[in-house]
């Protein structure tokens, strides 16, 4: 398909929708959306084949299954060449606990989502990457005591605007 298709008021409607709930049936998503059935199964098959869906997944309640830890990580690199943040990038990436990678602006490079059993873990993965030698200059880390909330989707319907 060349180009994405223009997204109209059901379009961003139907990705609010499944953002929320992926597991919505069809029929419900449509009526949802007000449309039958039909259409709204065509508008979905669109939006997958345009990249608009990328998958669809389960949101675990991971406390239900394990007692776990989340920590955010900032992360400075020594020297700031491209090669430098991409070999940091393609290393860091296949670390399994690492949930999130974020290349930021401010006073550091990136900033790390990390899910792991306890601080030991932590630390044992954070001596993993210091010896990998992939260019940390340094790292600070910030342990979740308590995550108050947690939304699991973004505010499409709030950030994209409908130019017509």
């Amino acid at each position: 398909m060349v180009g994405n298709p223009k997204l109209d008021r059901i379009d961003i409607n139907i990705l609010a929708q499944l953002q929320v709930d992926g597991g919505l049936t069809n029929v419900k998503l449509a009526d949802a959306v007000g449309l039958s059935p039909s259409p709204c199964l065509q508008r979905v098959k669109r939006l997958e084949k345009a990249g608009y869906i990328l998958k669809y997944r389960a949101q675990l309640n991971v406390s239900k299954l394990v007692e776990h830890v989340v920590v955010f990580t900032e992360v400075t690199l020594v020297d700031h060449r491209r090669d430098d943040f991409l070999k940091f990038e393609r290393e860091i990436s296949k670390l399994e606990n690492l949930e999130e990678i974020h290349l930021i602006s401010g006073g550091y490079d990136y900033l790390l989502k990390f899910t792991v059993r306890n601080i030991s873990h932590y630390q044992d993965i954070i001596t993993k990457i210091l010896e990998l030698n992939i260019g940390v200059g340094k790292y600070f880390s910030y342990i979740v005591i308590r995550t108050l909330l947690d939304r699991g989707y973004v505010p499409l319907k709030s950030i994209i605007s409908e130019k017509e």
